[in-house]
């Protein structure tokens, strides 16, 4: 499954993921800080999501949140949702 996350509170705006089934494949962060998210992109290749949700869920950075909390969610989204490519975002407070 492909999708699109938008994210809220961070630098990134959006993160793009690629799974295969629980195995996440490819995360690619658009926005925020180069050298984190392309290193976090990279240690995440191959690792299941639930695994991925519990190290990173509740990480904050500003305010209450940041980009790997962010991918937690999108990935708890993920695993809720169904639709192959459809776009993701977290509800507006």
């Amino acid at each position: 499954m492909r999708t699109t996350y938008a994210t809220q509170g961070t630098c990134a705006r959006f993160i793009d993921i690629e799974t295969d089934g629980e195995t996440v494949k490819e995360v690619k962060f658009i926005g925020g800080c180069s050298g984190n998210t392309s290193g976090l992109s990279v240690l995440l290749q191959g690792m299941n999501m639930q695994d991925i949700i519990q190290r990173l869920k509740g990480i904050t950075c500003q305010g209450n949140t940041s980009c790997p909390d962010q991918l937690a969610k999108a990935l708890e989204a993920m695993q809720t949702q169904s639709g192959d490519g459809e776009a993701l975002s977290q509800p507006a407070p």
